[in-house]
């Protein structure tokens, strides 16, 4: 049997475990979770999310293990979900659910993975509470550490699959969180001045997790939502902040699977690649004028879309937005599409947004350095805002918040500092300054280098190579150095950014886990090129 050790059993070690289960060849297979419990994944655990917090993805867009996930739910106890306030005789496919929940679905999924592959002949050990500390390629394989002690004998292939990187709790303070899931979910916040730096949805989860210390929602008989604030939490107050001082659109109505689209295609797209890096951001960038031309004319001729290049969209896109005050702007929005979804009516130019951005995407390890920062402060942005609007019910309750004057937005501009202080956090910018008792920093996942590699053997020979990004084959095998090629899968979704920026869904997980499997059959077929890129 060939030797397989899994770093990291959330979404993408569990899809890369399901796809080798389904090659039928059996192997001895290691897991190793740093969690209590494998098969969560830390943004779906108990640990690091409350009941409030939902995922942003719904049942018709998760790839199945072995039973979808609306099919899970609707085998659960009814008094188990009654603990979420989910009911489950209204569970529907695009449902958007507490995370908590999807991380039983997965824990489950995972048990199940484990008792087919013993069954079908397959060595499995699971290694839980249990920290992989150091990887190295060898002549003969992989080596690997575990708590700084090594593992005997070597691994034919090892994938990394280890999932966001975020600051431990041991950086947080009483006064100041790295990031929501850096200790906030167990810490207790006085009603005081708390600022979030961030107003996408972690930033709205993070200002759930103080509120629910301090109140309670309540939804009346005609579906009103409201807060109701504790007498004794009166002096509670959040602002969330970032530099456009924008909220994320409320998710909406569109068919899945994703339609085709008609100008900006595959093909189109490996055209213009194949043209050269001169001017390929511009050329892809009218293929995009055309798709949406072509899809939703009355839309395109209101922005002037033929107007716009790649530098002037962006401000052309939150334009209206900016003018507006984001909270109403957040209820006008909010009560068109759920009203588009009651209709199941799809908004033509969100929708050629959305399937936009996954084949653009495929240009960026191709752009020039001064193209990707283009694409960066452009293009990367509305396609960002598109695909990660929230649920209709986080921003239900963010308007509730506002209602009950408990929250607010401040829009910092492009330049700003931040100091934080021992019983404090200090925001300012050449306008104002902001003082706050508590603050949580929850900006999203940056894109990571090869210096920050948790291996510190890997980590060097990966710099002795000169990569100061980890460079990937088509089955996410280091490509250097050359003993890792085949051996090591780099499925570690921080380090992938570069050149892949919308790399962070399950959706993506299941696909990276797919081809991973691979490398244990047949060679990458060719390197992913990297060039410069700019985080988004």
């Amino acid at each position: 049997m060939k030797k397989i050790a899994i770093v990291g059993a959330g979404p993408t070690g569990i899809y890369t475990f399901f796809s080798l289960l389904k090659k039928r060849v059996p192997l001895a297979i290691s897991v190793y979770e740093q969690a209590d419990e494998a098969g969560v994944g830390m943004p779906y655990s108990n640990e690091d999310n409350s009941k409030m917090m939902l995922a942003n993805i719904a049942s018709i867009e998760i790839p199945p293990v072995f039973s979808t996930y609306i099919d899970w739910l609707r085998e659960q106890d009814e008094a188990h979900l009654a603990r979420y306030r989910v009911d489950r005789a209204s569970l529907h496919v695009r449902q958007f659910l507490p995370r908590i929940l999807l991380g039983e679905y997965f824990r489950d999924q995972f048990l199940q993975l484990v008792s087919r592959a013993r069954e079908q002949g397959f060595e499995v050990n699971v290694h839980e509470s249990c920290r992989v500390t150091d990887l190295e390629a060898t002549e003969t394989g992989v080596k690997l550490w575990v708590e700084d002690e090594p593992v005997a004998g070597h691994f034919d292939l090892a994938v990394i699959a280890t999932g966001h990187v975020w600051p431990d709790d041991s950086t947080s303070t009483r006064t100041f969180f790295p990031s929501p899931w850096s200790g906030l979910m167990e810490a207790n916040i006085r009603a005081c001045n708390v600022g979030i730096m961030g107003t996408s949805l972690s930033g709205i989860d993070a200002a759930m997790a103080v509120v629910v210390q301090h109140g309670e929602f309540v939804e009346s008989d005609e579906g009103h939502l409201q807060f109701r604030l504790d007498k004794q939490s009166e002096a509670l107050n959040i602002t969330l902040m970032s530099r456009s001082g924008i909220l994320p659109e409320a998710d909406f109505y569109c068919p899945i699977p994703y339609e085709p689209l008609k100008v900006v295609t595959a093909s189109a797209i490996e055209q213009e690649i194949a043209a050269g890096a001169e001017g390929l951001l511009d050329r892809v960038f009218q293929l995009v004028v055309q798709e949406l031309e072509l899809a939703d004319p009355r839309w395109s001729e209101s922005m002037a879309l033929y107007r716009l290049n790649a530098d002037t969209i962006n401000d052309a896109w939150f334009a209206d937005r900016k003018k507006h005050d984001p909270f109403r702007w957040a209820q006008a929005n909010l009560d068109e599409v759920e009203r588009n979804k009651r209709d199941k009516r799809t908004v033509a130019w969100r929708y050629t947004i959305l399937r936009l951005h996954e084949v653009v995407e495929e240009i960026v390890p191709h752009l020039n350095e001064r193209d990707a920062q283009r694409f960066t402060s452009g293009l990367a942005r509305i396609f960002i805002d598109n695909y990660a609007a929230i649920p209709s019910q986080s921003i239900r309750r963010l308007l509730a918040l506002r209602e009950a004057g408990i929250i607010d937005i401040v829009a910092l501009g492009q330049d700003y500092e931040m100091k934080v202080e021992e019983k404090q956090t200090r925001v300012f910018n050449q306008q104002n300054s902001w003082v706050y008792d508590v603050f949580i920093d929850a900006r999203g996942q940056q894109a990571l280098k090869t210096k920050d590699l948790p291996f510190p053997t890997l980590r060097q020979q990966l710099l002795a190579t000169g990569e100061d990004i980890p460079d990937v084959g088509d089955d996410y095998t280091l490509q250097e150095p050359a003993m890792a090629r085949g051996h090591i899968a780099f499925g570690a979704l921080p380090y992938l950014m570069h050149d892949r920026p919308f790399v962070q869904g399950i959706t993506a997980c299941a696909e990276i886990g797919a081809a991973m499997a691979r490398a244990i059959s047949q060679p990458a077929s060719w390197p992913r090129r990297r060039l410069p890129f700019i985080e988004v």
